[in-house]
C-alpha cells in the first residue's frame, strides 16, 4: 500500500511546490527523478540487507527509512526535500526487492494471487493518492506539505501491522542449496531489465507531468490529479488479473504484444485535446500500466528457478531498470524548458512503448536464467 503513495503525491502538487520554492521544470522533474535515483543504487544492496537481515526484518527496515523521509521532507527547504525524497525511494526499494522473493520463499503455493495483490495495492494507494493530494493541500488547508506527510499515517500502520513478522525465524537466501546464477551476464536477464525499465520510464514520467499537462490545457489542478488518479483506478483491473493469466500461459508474449498495442493507441490518443479522447486515452494507458507492472513482477519469478537468484533478478531489474526510468520525468521537465511542447511528452512515451513490446516479447518466452 505504501510503495506508491510518496511518489505519486507529488505530481498533482508540482504547481503548488514550484511556485513555493521557486523551482524551475527541470528541477520540478527531478523531484520525481530523485526517489528513481536511489531505487537503482540501493536495489543492488537489497538482496543482502535481506539475507543479513531476513526479508521480513529487512521489510519493516525499509518502510522505517521511508516513513522519516516523507516527515523529512516536508519540514524545511529545498535541500531537506531533496534529501527527504531521497531517503523515500531508499526506503521503498528495499521492501520492493525483497517482497517477491519473500512471497516466493514462503507462499509459494500463492505466487500469481500474492504479487497480483502487490501489484494492485501498489496501482491502487497510488491512484489514491494522485487523486486526494491537491484535494487535501487545497481544500483541507494542509497545504503541500501537510498533504505530503498526511500518508506517513499508512506507513506507520504497516509498521504496527508487520511487527509479528519481525519475531519469525529468518527469511533469507542462504539455506538455499543451490547457488544463484549470474544475472548480470544472462541475455535473459537483461531483457526483462529493460522491459521494466520502459515501463518504468512510461508509469514515473506520465505520473509526474501528467497533471500538468492537463493545467496546461485548461483543465483545473483538481480535475487534472482527479483524471490521473481515475487513470491509476483502472489499472488495477490489468495489476490483478495479469499474474493469474500469465502463470498458465507457457509463453507470455503474446499478452505483452497485446499490452504494448494498447499503450501505443493510447498515447497516440493524447494528440487529441477533445475531453472525450484524453479520458479514453487514459484509460487504456491505465489497463496497461495495470497489466505491464505485474508482467514485470510475474516474470521474475517465473524466469528464475532458484530463490538466491530470484532475489538477485529482482535487485537488477529494478536497479538498471529504474536507473532507465530516472531520465524520464527529468529529461522532460528540461525539454519542456527549453522547447515548451507538451507533444515533446506524448512521443517520448510512443518511443518507449515500442521498446516495451519488443524486449517484453523476447522475455516473454519460455525460458528459464
Amino acid at each position: 500500500m505504501n510503495l506508491r503513495t510518496s511518489i505519486a503525491s507529488v505530481g498533482p502538487l508540482i504547481p503548488f511546490i514550484r511556485e513555493d520554492l521557486g523551482l524551475s521544470n527541470g528541477l520540478a522533474g527531478f523531484l520525481t527523478t530523485l526517489p528513481l535515483l536511489t531505487f537503482a543504487t540501493f536495489s543492488l544492496f537489497a538482496p543482502a540487507i535481506g539475507k543479513k537481515m531476513g526479508m521480513g526484518r529487512a521489510v519493516f527496515l525499509g518502510i522505517s527509512i521511508l516513513t522519516a523521509g516523507v516527515i523529512l521532507r516536508v519540514v524545511g527547504g529545498i535541500e531537506l526535500l531533496l534529501l527527504g525524497t531521497a531517503m523515500t525511494g531508499i526506503g521503498i526499494v528495499i521492501a520492493n526487492v525483497l517482497l517477491i522473493p519473500l512471497i516466493k520463499v514462503r507462499l509459494p503455493q500463492k505466487l500469481g494471487l500474492m504479487t497480483a495483490l502487490l501489484a494492485t495495492m501498489m496501482s491502487l494507494f497510488a491512484a489514491i493518492a494522485a487523486g486526494t493530494s491537491v484535494p487535501i493541500a487545497v481544500d483541507l488547508n494542509f497545504g503541500w506539505r501537510g498533504s505530503l506527510a498526511f500518508w506517513a499515517i499508512f506507513m506507520v500502520l504497516a509498521l504496527l501491522i508487520w511487527i509479528p513478522q519481525l519475531s519469525r525465524p529468518k527469511a533469507g537466501m542462504d539455506t538455499q542449496s543451490k547457488p544463484a546464477k549470474n544475472v548480470w551476464k544472462s541475455k535473459l536477464a537483461w531483457q526483462i531489465t529493460i522491459f521494466m525499465g520502459c515501463q518504468s520510464v512510461m508509469y514515473f514520467t506520465l505520473t509526474a507531468w501528467l497533471p500538468d499537462m492537463l493545467v496546461a490545457r485548461g483543465w483545473s489542478p483538481v480535475e487534472a490529479g482527479a483524471v490521473s488518479s481515475i487513470m491509476q483506478l483502472v489499472s488495477l483491473i490489468g495489476s490483478y488479473f495479469a499474474p493469474s493469466v500469465l502463470i498458465r500461459l507457457r509463453q507470455q508474449s503474446g499478452v505483452v504484444l497485446i499490452v504494448g498495442i494498447a499503450y501505443i493507441f493510447g498515447f497516440l490518443g493524447l494528440f487529441f485535446e477533445t475531453e472525450w479522447i484524453t479520458y479514453l486515452s487514459l484509460t487504456i494507458i491505465g489497463l496497461g500500466m495495470g497489466a505491464s507492472l505485474s508482467i514485470a513482477y510475474t516474470l521474475i519469478s517465473l524466469r528464475t528457478s532458484e530463490d538466491q537468484t530470484t532475489a538477485k533478478l529482482s535487485a537488477m531489474v529494478q536497479s538498471s531498470g529504474y536507473y532507465l526510468a530516472a531520465l524520464g520525468p527529468m529529461l522532460f521537465g528540461i525539454s519542456l524548458d527549453l522547447f515548451g511542447s507538451w507533444n515533446i511528452l506524448i512521443w517520448f512515451l510512443v518511443f518507449f512503448s515500442v521498446l516495451f513490446t519488443g524486449f517484453g516479447m523476447a522475455a516473454g518466452r519460455d525460458r528459464k536464467i
